[in-house]
């Protein structure tokens, strides 16, 4: 395809080749935004809109960097999508977007690309041979149906649980998000499952003791994966680093920096899911350009 702008601010597909031109430029003024660094390391790595194939569609009226821009803009400060500041697109522009990048699977995409280059900037294998894998419950706000949500008796949280599954780094690999009644060791076998097709070089994961049990038998009947449980023993007092259980913990605590994640908005399950993909993908992006948060400098070399 011939670009249809002689000069375009931006080097995107919807600048070049789309209708992103006509629009004003926007000027970038928010933490959340994607720097020059960032936007280098990811341009590359974008899914290619089926537009752009000749597969249906029309071209973009926005600009890709600024529709990202927005989209991290709700997840890292936890707005509601028509409070988007009049400086992006219309809200209902923004919220299609990222729901066609999680219908179409783009998200995921764009998602596991960046983890494969994390790894690789880290000396791993593009292909993980462990996981780790945990359980967090979240409060659930006014607007979450009661039949994708329930009540933790064990954390005394009334919402919904994701369960996450992620490897050494604590990169995550597969996410899971379900009412915050159901059990770890029922979420963990369709979880699990998923696991086992998305990543066939996966021998070990390791876990609590809340997936201990018939689980275990289970994943090395079935999924051909060796279940370890890494249990607390009842002499530990106060908080204490467990072996490879720290890492999924710490990974939680990631992701709770984003404030659309500390409770759960999302009306549907599998749009929390994807905001969970989304704060992934802006620590990884930022960690690529050289931007990591403190955290991630100081435990790094632990994962190691």
């Amino acid at each position: 395809m011939e670009s249809n702008a002689p000069s375009p601010s931006c080097d995107c597909l919807a600048h070049r080749f789309g209708n992103a031109a006509d629009g004003p430029d926007r000027a970038r003024c928010y933490g959340s935004d994607l720097t020059d660094a960032e936007w280098q390391v990811i341009r590359p790595l974008l899914p290619v809109p089926a537009w752009f194939q000749g597969r249906g569609g029309r071209p973009e009226g926005h600009c890709h960097r600024v529709m990202l821009d927005a989209v991290r803009y709700v997840v890292d400060n936890g707005v509601k999508w028509a409070n988007l500041p009049a400086d992006f697109p219309p809200y209902r522009r923004v919220h299609a977007f990222a729901r066609r990048w999680q219908v179409t699977g783009l998200l995921a995409e764009f998602h596991d690309r960046l983890r494969d280059r994390v790894r690789e900037k880290e000396g791993r294998a593009v292909d993980p041979t462990a996981a780790i894998m945990d359980s967090q419950s979240v409060r659930a706000a006014a607007n979450i149906p009661r039949s994708t949500s329930g009540w933790d008796g064990g954390k005394k949280v009334g919402g919904r649980k994701r369960h996450l599954v992620v490897d050494c780094l604590g990169l995550v690999l597969a996410v899971a998000v379900t009412a915050a009644n159901v059990q770890d060791r029922d979420a963990a076998v369709p979880l699990l499952a998923r696991l086992r097709e998305m990543y066939f070089s996966i021998r070990l994961v390791w876990a609590d003791g809340g997936y201990a049990g018939r689980l275990v038998d289970w994943a090395a009947e079935k999924s051909r994966l060796t279940l370890e449980i890494v249990k607390r023993s009842d002499d530990m007092a106060g908080f204490v680093v467990l072996p490879r259980r720290w890492v999924v913990e710490r990974t939680l605590s990631w992701l709770v920096r984003s404030r659309r994640l500390v409770r759960d908005y999302e009306t549907l399950p599998v749009m929390h899911e994807a905001m969970v993909l989304w704060s992934m993908t802006m620590l990884m992006s930022g960690r690529l350009a050289g931007r990591r948060p403190a955290a991630f400098s100081r435990s790094v070399s632990r994962a190691r």
